[in-house]
Parts: C-alpha cells; sequence; structure tokens
C-alpha cells in the first residue's frame, strides 16, 4: 500500500513538474508582411491570371493594362519631331547656300581690291561687297538662332516621349516580391485607375510572432536573443520552430483584446517580434506561444 502511494505522489509531482516546464512564456499571433500593389496607369485591366493564394516570383507579371492610347500619343510624338527635323534640314540648306553666297562675294570683294589699286574700281563698289557679305552672315547668325529654337522643342518631344514610355512600363503591374496573393481587388476586363488596389501579397517565408510579456519577464528577452515557437498542430500537440527575437517594445501598452479576460486586459505589457521562418505551415493570424 505504501508502495502504491508512493508511485501516486511520485507521478503526480512529475505530472506537475513537467507541465510547468512545457507552459508557454508568451502568447499572440503570427503576422506576415503584407504589400498592396496597385495600378499605376488607367485603362482596361487586359491581363490578370493571378488568383487568390497562387505563389508569385519577384518581378512576376501580376496583371496588364491597356496602352493603347499611350501607343497612339507616341505615333503622334514622333510625328512631330519628324517634322521639327525637317525644319532643321531646311535651315541647313538655306546656311549652305549663304555660306556660298559669302564666298563668291569674297572673290569678288579680292577682285575689286586689285581693280581698286589700279584705279580701275571705286571705294564704293568694295564697300557695297563688304556691306553684302556682313548682311548674310547676319542671315546665317539669325537662321542659327531659329535652328536652336526647333532643337528645343525637339526637347520638349523626347521628355513627353519618355513619359509616355515610362507609362507603357508601368502599365505591365509587376509584384515587388516573392509571396503568396491572399486578396484580388479586380478583375480582367474592368478599368483601373492609377493608384487602385489590385492584390495584396504576403511573404510567408519569414513570418513574425507577436507576442506580449510583462514586465517581470521583460529583463529575459533582447534583441537578438534566440528561442521557441510553437503553433498547435490540431492534435493536441505542437509544431515546434527557432526563432530570433527581432524588437522589443521599450513602451508598456494595455494588452490587446485578444486576451479573453477582462483581468489580463488591463495588465500593462510589452511588445516582442519573434522572427520566424516558415516551412509553409505557419499562416498570417495563427495563434502561436514563444518559450524564452
Amino acid at each position: 500500500m505504501k508502495n502504491l502511494s508512493f508511485v501516486i505522489i511520485s507521478a503526480i509531482i512529475f505530472i506537475g513538474c513537467k507541465s510547468k516546464t512545457d507552459q508557454a512564456d508568451a502568447y499572440g499571433n503570427f503576422e506576415a508582411t503584407e504589400v498592396i500593389i496597385s495600378a499605376e496607369t488607367n485603362g482596361r485591366i487586359l491581363q490578370f491570371d493571378v488568383t487568390k493564394g497562387s505563389e508569385i516570383e519577384k518581378d512576376g507579371v501580376i496583371a496588364l493594362t491597356d496602352t493603347t492610347l499611350l501607343h497612339l500619343q507616341k505615333a503622334e510624338i514622333d510625328a512631330g519631331m519628324k517634322s521639327v527635323r525637317t525644319r532643321i534640314a531646311s535651315i541647313n540648306a538655306q546656311n549652305e547656300i549663304l555660306v556660298q553666297q559669302i564666298e563668291n562675294q569674297k572673290v569678288n570683294i579680292a577682285r575689286i581690291d586689285n581693280m581698286l589699286r589700279n584705279d580701275a574700281a571705286t571705294q564704293k563698289q568694295l564697300d557695297d561687297l563688304a556691306g553684302q557679305v556682313a548682311v548674310l552672315e547676319k542671315q546665317i547668325a539669325a537662321n542659327n538662332t531659329q535652328k536652336g529654337s526647333v532643337a528645343a522643342e525637339t526637347d520638349v518631344f523626347e521628355a513627353k516621349k519618355a513619359t509616355l514610355s515610362e507609362h507603357i512600363i508601368r502599365s505591365l503591374v509587376k509584384s515587388p516580391l516573392k509571396g503568396t496573393v491572399i486578396e484580388k481587388y479586380a478583375e480582367a476586363g474592368e478599368i483601373t485607375v492609377a493608384g487602385k488596389p489590385l492584390v495584396k501579397i504576403a511573404d510567408l517565408t519569414t513570418i513574425r510572432l507577436k507576442v506580449y510579456v510583462s514586465g517581470a519577464q521583460l529583463g529575459s528577452v533582447k534583441i537578438g536573443q534566440h528561442c521557441t515557437v510553437r503553433a498547435d498542430d490540431g492534435k493536441k500537440g505542437y509544431y515546434t520552430f527557432p526563432g530570433t527575437i527581432t524588437s522589443v517594445s521599450g513602451k508598456a501598452e494595455f494588452t490587446p483584446k485578444i486576451i479573453q479576460t477582462k483581468e489580463e486586459r488591463v495588465t500593462l505589457v510589452y511588445a516582442v517580434e519573434i522572427e520566424v521562418k516558415n516551412d509553409g505551415t505557419l499562416k498570417s493570424g495563427m495563434p502561436g506561444e514563444a518559450i524564452f
């Protein structure tokens, strides 16, 4: 009888110690990095093949909006630039004619200068030719000024074309990260505008467990510390993962409302974030536990 009593007492002590050591130090919920991706241009959505729950790689194509109007505007700008280039070519041709006329007049000036030395020509004839050369040179200068103004128009067209090209590139909506589509806000065929959300993507490869500790526990946690993270496996057991503390709040706050009892909700606690490498088991919003 004494032996039976000893066994029972030993079992109770063992179970009690196991229960105590198996108890978690803090509780909270898993959170994933979520990004809402919006349209950057206006137009009809021509392609939108992703579905809720689908995996997408970084820079993977999410959607394509209609670029017809943008391409038409680029064609209009190209036509305008062609017209400007034609005007510049015409000015260059005029300058070439004026340069040739100046060369011809310089030949006449040399001839009249020789005749003037032999008293076969007058000074007025020489001055008239020099005046004509000066007029031709001023015409070239005026043409060059006009050419600079036309060239400035080309720069304006180039800037507008670059803007349209950038809009065309942004019509192809790409994912900025590798993740899972958790929300889809539009469908192919709908009209969208710049800034309108299309999908929400979550990076589930690395997930955070946000827990709350009391002031008494605060001294036992620090950034960079390794710990154990658990989640229910649905069979009265746990999935266990290694975790690293990445953030410890320096300001106390009231326990969040997810804590069930009123007494616990008015307790001051500190938020602690733990980073966990996820093998696909953990999902955003799942409850979790931390053992420091």
